[in-house]
């Protein structure tokens, strides 16, 4: 944006100075023509009137003599004629013998007793001529004509002398123009940039927040304010609902453990008749345990601001992990395997033990009796960039393509059979949420054999 702004204002600058700077040349250029004109007139009345006795025949002046000195003095060409057109004297004769110029238009003008002035172009001298002829007379009779010429390459260079230092002092300008536009653009455009950020902050998690109020034009204050004002309320609102849910699970934890003990005090006073119905409701008691569990999980989770961790080590993550489940992989017939490595990744120790074990719940969930869960990391590059990928893989039914796109919804499960690892339908949504929080990610796959690969992404 600071880039957009700075073209416009420049743009505009170099549009108000063309506008200025172009008619002020043209103009330069017609004064500087005019004013040789008439100078050039004076010059040829003057003449005029110094040879009119010797174009009568009463005077006895040098003509030749007097063009020659005018030429000096002026760098200006002089040429005298008589009535019928042909030289007396040129201060720039261009070769011998009689010349008639009678046919020139300036001449034939004075000669006809006008006052020609003007420019136009002289093939012979392959120059553009400035020309003023005017008439030598006696009363009514008109004896000949002075004709006076300026080349006008010496009023061009003038004229280009002028146009230089009016494209000097444009540049000064667009140069002091294009300093101040930065300074201006970087006044609008960083308390903009800085609200893009707040803005992008808020949206990565960290609704604490806030922009600058106190930096840049009214409008953006008045914009970073009402930003701040979105901001506040937006916490307030997440931190109800968050707060809300934290609430509403640890106070459903207390009856539903008074719950579960008094069913489980219940199996000394029935029968075999309802010890069916007795097992079936302490199911349900232990489920909505895990629910409340997970729901507390899923608050803190949402709550906790997006970070990057410095790396840990993997290999003692897996192999501890590995060897917590063990017994009750051994319980269910399953092996689990935990390759050695030397890979590291940005993560915290807590936030990955607790990763894990949802998954490696998940992958006993659903592994049938001789089968293995294998764990293991390796670096792979994902939309090229690399990352460190943890291996969750199982060698269960595996899920379809729809299954896995809404695993990571909330209370969605694969099937309806529940076990006492899990079944809450929220481990996957903590998953995912606990890994954002620290810039890391994860993704279902289907693994070798047909089974489901869960791989935990991290930033190396």
């Amino acid at each position: 944006m600071k880039r957009r702004v700075l073209v416009t204002y420049l743009l505009l600058t170099l549009l108000v100075l063309v506008s200025l700077e172009v008619p002020l040349a043209i103009s330069y250029r017609d004064r500087q023509i005019d004013q040789v004109e008439a100078g050039l007139e004076r010059d040829a009345f003057v003449l005029a009137a110094f040879v009119e006795d010797t174009l009568e025949g009463t005077g006895s002046q040098d003509l030749q003599a007097v063009v020659a000195n005018y030429s000096e003095q002026t760098d200006g060409r002089a040429v005298i004629v008589d009535s019928d057109g042909l030289v007396l004297a040129d201060s720039d004769p261009n070769g011998d013998g009689q010349r008639n110029f009678s046919t020139r238009p300036e001449i034939a003008a004075a000669l006809d007793k006008e006052v020609a002035t003007g420019t136009r172009y002289s093939n012979t001298l392959g120059t553009g001529l400035v020309y003023v002829a005017v008439p030598v007379t006696s009363g009514q009779t008109v004896h000949g004509a002075v004709r006076l010429t300026y080349s006008t390459d010496q009023v061009d260079a003038r004229v280009h002398r002028y146009w230089l230092l009016l494209i000097g002092a444009g540049l000064v300008t667009l140069a002091a123009a294009t300093a101040i536009g930065i300074l201006l653009a970087r006044w609008v455009t960083r308390p903009l940039a800085q609200l893009q950020l707040a803005a992008t902050r808020i949206g990565d998690g960290d609704l604490d927040t806030r922009a600058d109020t106190g930096d840049g034009p009214p409008e953006v204050r008045d914009l970073a304010s009402a930003f701040n004002t979105t901001a506040i309320r937006l916490q307030q609102l997440v931190s109800a609902q968050d707060q809300f849910v934290a609430d509403a699970s640890h106070q459903l934890r207390t009856p539903l453990t008074a719950l579960r003990l008094r069913l489980e005090m219940l199996e000394f006073e029935l029968d075999g008749s309802t010890s069916d119905d007795l097992d079936a409701a302490l199911s349900e008691v232990q489920r909505m345990s895990r629910l409340v569990d997970g729901l507390l999980s899923l608050a803190r989770a949402e709550r906790s601001s997006t970070s990057r961790p410095a790396p840990v080590t993997l290999a003692g993550p897996l192999a501890d992990r590995s060897a917590i489940w063990d017994q009750v992989a051994t319980e269910r017939g399953v092996v689990i395997s935990a390759s050695p490595t030397t890979l590291s990744g940005r993560i915290t120790t807590d936030t990955l033990d607790q990763v894990l074990d949802n998954l490696i719940a998940n992958a006993l969930e659903v592994s049938p009796p001789g089968t293995t869960v294998s764990l293991f990391a390796e670096t792979e590059s994902v939309r090229s960039e690399k990352f460190v990928a943890i291996h969750v893989a199982d060698q269960g039914p595996g899920m379809t393509d729809e299954q896995r796109e809404r695993a990571f919804d909330r209370f969605w499960r694969a099937g309806t059979t529940r076990s006492e690892l899990g079944g809450s339908g929220l481990g996957l949504a903590i998953v995912q949420k606990l890994l954002a929080s620290e810039g890391a990610g994860i993704e279902l796959r289907i693994a070798d054999g047909g089974g489901l690969d869960a791989v935990i992404l991290l930033l190396t």
